[in-house]
């Protein structure tokens, strides 16, 4: 086994957990669960394994990068490397491999590890598009938290420098076209919290504060700056045409059509009528976010109706 602690974070996710552990358990020296209360058999089922571990804590109001950072500072890990995998997520049996030949010999000065992630849509390889996504998923322990972000948040490099693998791990969901929607409408209330921070400094943090993350990590982010000072709803479409025409989406068939246009274009109108609805309440209300009065009205706004509460402090 590898000296490595995988975390993983879940709720409800009987779905997926098992796939998830059955291949990773037997690589790493320890898994830590970070459930939430979950309602199905997911606690049940991690349990089944040896080297799992359970600690089960309230989803806070600082969603992902919240609970990965509690996790960081509250789990008792013993190992160098830590993994932060999600339930839906494994890795290839040629990463494994690659993660078996090449961890232990890595020097001190390597303190991350990129990883190339490959979606698995509705059963299909999406191989247009968007892959490889490349994203720092293996750190040694103390020497890397989870940036502070809303939405697309990262693992954030304290020290040292990351080397990029050769091989895969996948994003394999099992869920329904329904449910998958249901989750991105979930996520839209987080971009656009995301979105509506950057655009009013809401929390006082610098958003362009993006170093450390890995080269696609940090070149994404800027983009993402870039494309939310574009005109709402032009910009989604124009992301669509970027992601199915000139990024070979419709190589992929009709699952990669259906891909590209709900994560694409659906999701990211989504995003965009809500950041709308924001903007006419503010209106409506002769409320101006550039002042105090009207950033700590739009923080109450976003606290009241999307459940997300801003920090003076920091992104989340």
């Amino acid at each position: 086994m590898l000296d490595i602690t995988t975390i993983i974070l879940t709720y409800n996710e009987e779905l997926h957990i098992k796939r998830c552990l059955d291949i990773i358990c037997p690589v790493v020296k320890d898994v830590f669960v970070i459930d939430c209360f979950s309602e199905d058999r997911t606690v049940e089922i991690a349990q089944s394994y040896a080297n799992v571990h359970v600690l089960q804590h309230e989803w806070p109001t600082t969603k992902h990068a919240g609970q990965l950072n509690w996790a960081l500072e509250n789990a008792p890990i013993t190992t160098k490397w830590v993994m932060r995998l999600d339930a839906d997520e494994y890795p290839m049996k040629d990463l494994v491999e690659e993660m078996q030949q090449k961890i232990p010999s890595l020097g001190d000065e390597i303190t991350g590890i990129v990883l190339k992630r490959r979606h698995i849509f509705m059963g299909k390889w999406m191989k247009g598009g968007i892959y490889p996504v490349k994203l720092l998923r293996i750190f040694r322990y103390r020497k890397a938290m989870c940036e502070r972000r809303f939405m697309d948040e990262h693992i954030q490099l304290l020290e040292g420098k990351s080397v990029e693998f050769e091989h895969d791990f996948c994003d394999h969901s099992l869920i329904n076209i329904s449910e998958y929607c249901k989750k991105h409408i979930n996520y839209a209330y987080s971009e656009a919290t995301q979105v509506l921070n950057e655009m009013y400094h809401l929390t006082g943090s610098a958003s362009d504060n993006i170093t450390h993350l890995g080269k696609q990590a940090e070149k994404k982010h800027r983009i993402k700056c870039k494309y939310n000072r574009l005109p709402l709803f032009w910009r989604s479409f124009a992301y669509f045409v970027y992601r199915y025409f000139l990024r070979g989406g419709f190589l992929d068939g009709k699952e990669g059509f259906i891909f590209a246009f709900i994560q694409g274009w659906w999701y990211r109108t989504l995003v965009d009528v809500k950041v709308l609805e924001v903007m006419k309440w503010m209106k409506a209300n002769h409320l101006d976010a550039n002042s105090p009065e009207g950033r700590q009205a739009l923080k109450q706004y976003i606290k009241d109706h999307w459940g997300i509460v801003l920090s003076s402090r920091g992104s989340v």
